[in-house]
């Protein structure tokens, strides 16, 4: 058997599909377009205890730059050019950590000359991009996923779980927040042309946590924004309703007056469910539930949110294994930054 997959690699390799072959023998290769900081927590440091994953490239606007990164985070090989990286066919997968703005482009280019991508949230700068993106990802039969790194571990299995079982009784309302101070105007999070705004880098996390729990996708009843420049937000206050009646507020600030404040509350008729840092339960977070006949305070044990969201990415690529950050809710939460952004008066990203 193994001189048979050996044989068909050999054969792959030289009529120029090395890239498609994808065995339980074979490490899923990983390319990565730009050093952005979150590169070493989201991907190279999980995948070193990962013998299923090789990074094995980097390209960054800056030559110079990746090579000090590649060396650095021990990367074999550098490219000089983004396209040059996704044109390698010893590449299996790109993991996108750009800029907001340059997610559709860089996505599409790759998922297009046959690579799987692990895009970085927010999935694209609009829903429009959004769409595109997911029509590239089913005509390439490519793996496309929005990196929510939270969605894997066990503590967001278990506030699903707590809401779906009756506990708390009929939902009355959910209050959502994400905010930290971030007092650097220079920072690319604040520039409208690569898609910055508090909504985009911190709100799409509550918004995407509301939506998983209540499984459905709410209307917008009123969004207020604080503009730190036209049309760029600092802050962002939406009302949300869903189909069942519930609502939810949702909070996101990066120049907020509190250094840290993640934070969901779900409120029903039998009860509530606290939980404090439900983005970073790895890291550290405080699960609260209270009813007539529960009081329980404490932590959901659970490994690295981001070795467990790589670990989904290549069952995914490699067996087809469903994900739950997939292309329908991906494109669904920019319908939602959209519609909140239109409510707002600010313009689309």
């Amino acid at each position: 058997m193994l001189i048979l997959i050996l044989k068909e690699m050999r054969i792959r390799r030289e009529s120029g599909c090395y890239n498609s072959v994808m065995t339980d023998l074979s490490p899923l290769r990983i390319g990565i377009l730009g050093a952005a900081a979150i590169v070493p927590a989201a991907l190279t440091n999980p995948a070193r205890n990962m013998p299923q994953v090789q990074v094995v490239s980097i390209a960054a606007r800056d030559p110079n730059r990746a090579d000090r990164f590649a060396r650095k985070h021990n990367i074999p090989r550098t490219h000089r050019t983004y396209n040059d990286l996704i044109a390698d066919p010893e590449i299996d997968a790109i993991y996108n950590p750009l800029p907001n703005g340059l997610h559709a482009e860089w996505t599409v280019k790759a998922l297009r000359t046959g690579k799987h991508v692990l895009c970085e949230k927010p999935f694209a700068s609009n829903a429009k991009e959004a769409l595109d993106m997911a029509a590239a990802a089913k005509e390439s039969g490519r793996v496309l996923s929005e990196a929510f790194a939270y969605r894997y571990h066990p503590l967001t299995a278990r506030m699903k779980e707590v809401l779906a079982s009756g506990e708390l009784g009929q939902i009355e309302n959910i209050e959502a927040r994400f905010c930290f101070l971030l007092p650097v105007p220079s920072n690319i999070r604040f520039r409208y042309d690569l898609g910055g705004g508090a909504l985009m880098d911190a709100g799409c996390y509550p918004l995407s946590l509301t939506r998983y729990l209540m499984g459905a996708e709410p209307e917008v009843l009123s969004a207020k924004a604080k503009q730190f420049k036209p049309n760029v937000d600092s802050r962002m206050e939406a009302e949300l309703k869903f189909p069942n009646g519930v609502r939810a507020r949702i909070l996101c600030d990066m120049l907020s007056p509190r250094l840290f404040d993640s934070f969901l509350h779900v409120k029903g008729e039998k009860g509530e469910l606290k939980v404090f840092s439900p983005f970073q339960p790895h890291v550290f977070h405080r699960m609260t539930l209270r009813t007539s006949k529960t009081r329980w305070s404490g932590t959901v044990k659970g490994d690295d949110i981001y070795a467990l969201q790589l670990q989904a990415f290549v069952q995914a690529v490699r067996s087809g294994t469903p994900f739950s950050t997939n292309l329908e809710d991906a494109v669904n939460n920019m319908r939602l930054i959209d519609a909140i952004y239109e409510k707002a008066g600010l313009a689309l990203r």
